[in-house]
């Protein structure tokens, strides 16, 4: 029995059939017909991701907001300045990775010359300084009811068109960001876990394989009243899985839990991650070392649930839960539910990992500005991914991709 009561747990396997609609994709992985049909290279990728529309409504904003800082000295911005900025800002992230820094690029004598011949380092330096994302006269009223109320509708435009480009493969990766922000900054959360600690969280869902990054969700921090979310890793789950059938989710402890794993299966969804030892729904049997002998396993198992707890060393041990495998097979010395998760687990890790490298932010004290940073940057990678997959790439398989967890681990039966 589990710690609450309500749930039995079997030591052998259930002899129930499947659910047959779990695992069975209703989207094709890999680019949409749109972007077959409209990407001939990277740029045209980019533009499907952050189109016009997008780019006019921060033209507008920016151009207001010019006209109120530097009145009659403000000289209309078009799209042709908008576009040379952001290019300048990726490359600045370029050349940023080498060491150089932004007065250094337009150095006369040991500079770059393309960012002297685009615009002069003052224009630059107004643009970051006025670039604006919605009107600053009603924000107010918008923001009693939203903290995101600065770059809410440029967002929700930009997240809601990254579904529309590329359908992630068989597993898709829930797990959170942090946007390094020391800055003033309503939901600005600290975090000691990760390097940056002080910054501005995100959910995020990324293709296990590519890291494409195919929803986010920004956390504006606690409700109205100070009342702290209960069941918030459910909910981050089931928003950010919404329109996906058949695939999946691989979480980490922060989210894995036995009630949200009957619910990704009523929407055909399976899942599997580690899971914190104190919840409810384990058995205390299951959390006993003492005696154990190193890469043992012990496996329990309802209906359509399958947990394993594994000893990788002397007295500790990783528990795991899946809703995937409903058997207890093991892959050399380790369980095949942890090798699963070993394989899927990185898609978030990885897409930090290389928007990062070569990043456009910039030093800022605007919030807003940081989070559209991170969109340029996501966009790039995003429709790199895009246009390899329409070239058909090698890169973008998963047994062919260069440091993918997946050249180590093949499913045992196909799911």
């Amino acid at each position: 029995m589990s710690k609450s009561g309500d749930i039995t747990w079997s030591s052998c396997p259930s002899k129930e059939p499947p659910h047959l609609s779990s695992n069975v994709l209703t989207m094709q992985p890999g680019p949409t017909r749109m972007s077959v049909t409209h990407v001939q290279d990277i740029r045209s990728a980019f533009d499907l991701l952050m189109p016009d529309s997008i780019l006019q409504i921060i033209l507008d904003c920016t151009n207001l907001e010019g006209r109120r800082v530097y009145g009659e000295k403000w000289k209309v911005m078009d799209n042709i300045l908008l576009y040379a900025y952001l290019g300048l800002l990726y490359l600045a992230g370029v050349f940023k990775s080498k060491g150089e820094s932004l007065h250094s690029l337009w150095a006369v004598e040991t500079g770059r010359e393309i960012f002297r011949a685009t615009m002069s380092l003052e224009t630059f330096q107004v643009i970051s300084r006025v670039i604006c994302f919605d009107n600053r006269d009603d924000r107010p009223a918008r923001r009693q009811k939203d903290k995101l109320a600065a770059i809410r509708t440029v967002w929700d435009k930009w997240v809601h068109r990254l579904p529309l480009f590329y359908n992630p493969g068989p597993n898709v990766t829930i797990d959170e960001q942090l946007m390094p922000f020391r800055g003033h900054c309503p939901f600005r959360q600290y975090m000691p876990s990760k390097p940056a600690k002080y910054g501005i969280k995100i959910w995020a869902a990324c293709d296990a394989v590519t890291s494409y990054a195919w929803n986010l969700q920004v956390y504006t921090g606690k409700l109205e009243g100070g009342v702290s979310e209960r069941n918030q890793g459910m909910r981050v789950v089931l928003d950010l899985s919404q329109n996906l059938k058949g695939h999946n989710i691989t979480c980490d402890n922060f989210f894995t839990s036995y009630k949200l794993g009957q619910e990704l299966l009523k929407r055909k969804l399976t899942m599997g991650g580690t899971i914190r030892k104190n919840k409810p729904e384990l058995p205390p049997q299951l959390l006993e070392t003492k005696g154990r002998p190193l890469n043992s396993s012990r496996f329990l198992y309802t209906a359509d649930t399958s947990l394993v707890s594994y000893v990788p060393k002397k007295d500790k041990n990783v528990v795991l839960m899946s809703t995937l495998h409903r058997e207890g097979k093991i892959c050399g010395q380790k369980p095949e539910i942890i090798m699963y998760y070993n394989a899927t687990k990185g898609g978030v890790d990885n897409l930090d990992k290389m928007v990062t490298a070569y990043s456009c932010k910039r030093r800022t004290l605007r919030w807003p500005l940081v989070l559209f940073f991170d969109m340029l940057d996501i966009s790039a990678y995003n429709a790199f991914v895009v246009w390899t997959a329409v070239n058909q790439r090698p890169w973008c398989h998963p047994t062919s991709r260069p440091g993918s967890m997946f050249q180590e681990y093949q499913p045992l039966q196909p799911s």
